[in-house]
């Protein structure tokens, strides 16, 4: 139960109902209507800057970032804090250093980019797979946690209802890929971006305003009810229990900085800018969002805590990943009025288009991979309109799965396929895009290392992580195969990924080296400093 009323629970109801029509007429209004390739992949570039932006932040804030962040925070405290700044830093690694090559570089997807100066049909497929085992991880995570959600808000249990929660959603969210295309999902994440950051700059008003905006009250109420004192304000808390605190914190934070900006539904939005200074404009709105938010989130978590306890978050999720449904719940204290049991609406209401809007533009990135990268590499002159026709029914290929896998994921701890998704676009795309956009003597052999390479470390170490086995609030809490002592693979993998590319271009030889030096000074400037993107 929300802890409101029978009517609250009806408000909430008729909310998810109106944000479903509303976005989907959306999709259809907007979406493509001809057959062309670049109104479905990049909707023209028609999107302003600000709006731009709020698309790209909108699509680097998933439902995993707004619940699970301040989880952490709520749980951990500072280890939280340093977790969401390096959220926001990752968008800014994105900004200042492959936003722009990328945009010059690309066309519709990932293996666009890596293919540009290594073409192939064997870069554009594994550049597929590759997106496809970043992605799919996250798309079980949010379709998972979705019948979890509605349950939470509209006070009912039943797993069968949780299942067909997941079921409805996930069609729902297939349909917005298929239909909308990416102006129509873009439409959508920016609406999702007004609402969470609109209700969350109200929650976050009530909680200081419950402890007389003096940030230093609340960070030490927080640490008096956290059960562990001074300790919630210092480094080390949420790997206390690992063999390497430190080392593991690294880790994680190497995977969420390198990853998070690397992965390719965020990567997908450079494309559409229309210009080079339309990309720096709009990473530049993107950053200030995700950095506002960043404090929102921040202030939420420690509020929950402050505010309810430690204890209270974790019985009501071991993850903590209800802290920021709790902590604007208790924010508005227990005499609830009509205006704020609205407000609480709005808060749920933000996070529910949050689940819809992030697992829609994934399958998007999923989609225009398989059709684009896969299927029409191997027809030298497909049309249009069957190219777009595989990229709506590609959706459906991806959506479909992933939320059957979703379905049975439901009741496992979420936390490895989180991890699993950021430390591949950290340990296979991030080496992959800063050698290809930067390293004049980056061979193809190189490339297909980086990214075998990358992911490979990925799937053979993650299993072993104390996330799968070997702890209570792992996915096998049963079992203990834990034979890497790390919560993420990152300081491993990631090293891993980028000496796969730099010893794959090594056996190259000299001589395929120096004629890949040449190519790419061919078109550096090009790359570099923005020229007019060229047609493939």
């Amino acid at each position: 139960m929300t802890g409101f009323s029978d009517s609250s629970e009806t408000m909430t109801l008729v909310a998810f109902t109106a944000v479903v029509t509303i976005t989907l007429l959306l999709c259809v209004m907007t979406g493509p209507d001809r057959d062309d390739l670049d109104e479905f992949y990049t909707g023209y570039g028609s999107l302003s800057p600000m709006r731009n932006g709020l698309a790209i932040a909108g699509d680097y804030i998933s439902a995993a970032t707004v619940l699970g962040t301040c989880g952490v925070v709520a749980l951990y405290g500072y280890d939280g804090i340093v977790l969401a700044l390096s959220t926001a830093l990752s968008l800014m690694l994105l900004m200042f250093l492959l936003a722009e090559p990328l945009r010059n570089a690309g066309r519709f997807t990932m293996g666009d980019v890596l293919a540009r100066r290594m073409p192939g049909r064997a870069v554009r497929v594994t550049s597929c797979l590759v997106t496809l085992a970043a992605l799919l991880p996250l798309m079980i995570v949010q379709l998972a946690g979705t019948g979890q959600l509605v349950a939470f808000l509209l006070g009912f249990s039943g797993a069968e209802l949780k299942t067909g929660c997941i079921i409805g959603l996930g069609a729902l969210m297939i349909s917005y890929a298929a239909i909308g295309g990416m102006k129509g999902t873009a439409l959508i994440q920016i609406l999702k971006m007004v609402m969470l950051l609109g209700s969350g700059v109200v929650v976050a008003g009530f909680v200081l305003n419950r402890f007389d905006w003096n940030p230093a009250a609340l960070f030490d109420q927080a640490a008096e009810r956290s059960g562990v004192g001074s300790a919630f304000l210092s480094s080390g808390l949420q790997f206390a229990g690992g063999p390497f605190p430190r080392l593991d914190m690294i880790s994680g934070e190497l995977a969420v900085v390198l990853g998070g900006a690397c992965l390719p539904h965020v990567t997908m939005r450079m494309y559409t800018a229309s210009s080079a200074r339309q990309v720096r404009r709009s990473m530049s709105w993107a950053v200030s969002s995700v950095v506002f938010f960043v404090l929102i989130t921040t202030t939420v978590g420690i509020g929950a805590t402050a505010l309810i306890g430690r204890e209270a978050i974790a019985t009501a999720d071991p993850q903590g990943n209800s802290a920021y449904l709790l902590g604007s719940q208790a924010a508005f204290g227990p005499d609830i009025t009509t205006a704020e049991t609205f407000l609480f609406t709005t808060v749920t209401t933000a996070v529910f288009l949050t689940v819809l809007a992030s697992v829609a533009g994934m399958i998007l990135a999923c989609a225009n991979s398989l059709a684009h990268d896969v299927f029409a590499s191997r027809v030298q002159e497909m049309s249009a309109r069957r190219e777009m026709t595989l990229a709506r029914v590609s959706a459906l290929a991806v959506g479909a799965p992933a939320v059957l896998l979703a379905t049975m994921a439901q009741h496992r701890s979420l936390h490895p396929l989180v991890s699993m998704s950021f430390t591949m676009g950290a340990s296979a795309l991030a080496p992959a895009l800063v050698y290809s956009l930067f390293w004049r003597r980056y061979t193809r052999t190189g490339l297909m290392g980086t990214l075998i390479g990358g992911s490979l470390s990925v799937l053979l170490l993650m299993p072993g992580t104390n996330l799968v086995s070997g702890s209570p609030f792992s996915a096998f809490p049963e079992a203990d195969f834990n034979y890497f002592p790390f919560s993420t693979t990152a300081l491993v993998s990631i090293p891993v990924g980028f000496a796969c590319g730099w010893l794959g271009t090594l056996a190259s030889g000299r001589k395929k080296a120096d004629e890949q030096r040449r190519q790419y000074e061919a078109v550096e400037g090009w790359i570099l400093a923005g020229a007019v993107r060229r047609k493939e």
